[in-house]
């Protein structure tokens, strides 16, 4: 078999392969819009649930989604960018890089699961703070530190060493290298890298399951040692209730939000990403 043959196996393997992939997320976008447009309305939206989510509408729910991400990226983007800048510009040490290398895909490939026992047994048995929303917030913001400081990491990276000397030759101290110079651009990278993370955090539930949210009777928490309700938790009460059609199709309806909020996350990332390519260029 000849070079050419080859090569045109190889094309066809990878765009069959490329054709299933968006044939099974058209296929499951397609379901819940079609299964979940039903369920949209102004009172599904702006209304509380009833009757363990059968009835009424999820506005806790997406509040409740919205507080989580928001404390999120506020506790985990000035910790991320700290990382990521110590790790490019303070450590030298071929060795210690691929140490901090491996602690970060580490925690990176963690399954969420892990997270949320820990969360359990840290926070909730050791410390005693109860079901608390703000715990889980804690947690998704260690559960998403990675993927932040990888891309803050990679946007400091691309920095021209000719920035550096240049900001040296005109007297800037090393401080004054990081506020002036790499930092604007390690905020592109930051912004980036948490739109991309809460798109993950705001899906999630078994981090937050036993420790931060309850599955009904809860509204806007007061104090942050309360437990919250958010859209991922809702779906998950109302599919335990598959025999009943109105929870059911509340069910869908409630996906067909989350998933468009994952959608807008996810492609204000992309379009900053762009953006920020187009800055480099």
């Amino acid at each position: 078999m000849n070079r050419k043959n080859i090569n045109s196996i190889f094309k066809i393997g990878i765009w069959s392969a490329v054709t299933i992939c968006f044939g099974i997320l058209f296929f499951l976008i397609t379901v819940l819009v079609v299964k979940g447009i039903q369920a949209i309305s102004f009172d599904f939206l702006f209304t509380s649930s009833k009757n363990f989510g059968a009835e009424g509408g999820i506005m806790y729910q997406i509040i409740g989604s919205i507080i989580l991400v928001i404390t999120v990226i506020v506790l985990s983007a000035p910790v991320s960018i700290g990382v990521a800048i110590y790790k490019s510009e303070y450590i030298k040490s071929s060795f210690v890089q691929n140490m901090t290398d491996t602690l970060i895909y580490t925690l990176n490939g963690i399954p969420s699961i892990i997270y949320g026992i820990f969360g359990l047994i840290f926070f909730v048995n050791i410390l005693n703070t109860g079901i608390s929303w703000f715990v889980g917030a804690i947690i998704l913001a260690i559960m998403i530190l990675p993927t932040i400081i990888l891309s803050t990491y990679q946007s400091i990276n691309s920095i021209p060493n000719a920035f550096r000397e240049n900001a040296n030759a005109l007297g800037l101290n090393k401080w004054q290298v990081i506020t002036s110079v790499l930092l604007p651009r390690a905020l592109n990278g930051a912004f980036t890298g948490s739109l991309i993370g809460l798109a993950r955090a705001i899906g999630e539930t078994a981090p937050i399951m036993f420790i931060a949210t309850a599955f009904s009777g809860v509204t806007i928490p007061e104090r942050i040692q309360e437990p919250i309700s958010t859209l991922p938790t809702h779906i998950l009460a109302l599919a335990q209730q598959a025999t009943n059609p109105q929870a059911l199709q509340n069910a869908w309806g409630a996906s067909l939000v989350l998933i468009t909020l994952v959608f807008l996350l996810s492609i204000s990332a992309l379009v900053r990403r762009i953006q920020f390519s187009k800055l480099n260029y």
